[in-house]
């Protein structure tokens, strides 16, 4: 993220989850370059599907409270499903090298697993009573498992958002 121009809305640049997502998207991207025309529009599909995933974590995060983000950050994992899927189908088809495949599921597994044990702590956080209905509250870390991105993700999150104003 640039230091030149930081703020509160452009925290989620600072989310491992929402980089993870943006190298996802680059993945896709590459695999389906330069396919035939008749298979533009899946290629079209798995381009829209991948980048739907950080620009839903990103705009729940903007949206400042707690339950819309929880709803983006939902909706960023269907489309990973989505994204899976349909490379799944390609792998088994023939229309991606293996190689290829199996970065793209690599990533979109860690990816996942890491979207669902945020999501799991955010809503433990909300559920508990401990979590004002605005992100910007500061409140002490608690541990939300041994994923180290997760707990990256949530001190940004519950921490560190009033050192992102210029």
């Amino acid at each position: 993220m640039s230091t030149a121009r930081r703020n509160k809305n452009r925290g989620y640049q600072q989310l491992l989850v929402w980089q993870d997502a943006i190298e996802l998207y680059g993945l896709a991207l590459r695999a389906v370059r330069g396919w035939p025309f008749e298979q533009k529009k899946l290629a079209s599909q798995s381009m829209a599907s991948s980048d739907s995933v950080h620009r839903n974590i990103a705009e729940g995060y903007c949206r400042r409270t707690v339950r819309e983000y929880l709803q983006h950050l939902n909706i960023a994992l269907g489309s990973l499903g989505e994204t899976l899927s349909g490379f799944i189908a390609y792998s088994r088809n023939d229309q991606i090298e293996p190689s290829t495949f199996e970065q793209l599921d690599t990533l979109i597994f860690r990816l996942e697993n890491r979207l669902l044990k945020l999501v799991e702590a955010l809503e433990l956080k909300r559920d508990a009573g401990n979590w004002a209905e605005t992100l910007s509250v500061r409140e002490g870390l608690d541990e939300s498992g041994s994923d180290p991105a997760v707990t990256h993700d949530l001190k940004l999150l519950l921490e560190g958002r009033d050192g992102m104003m210029e």
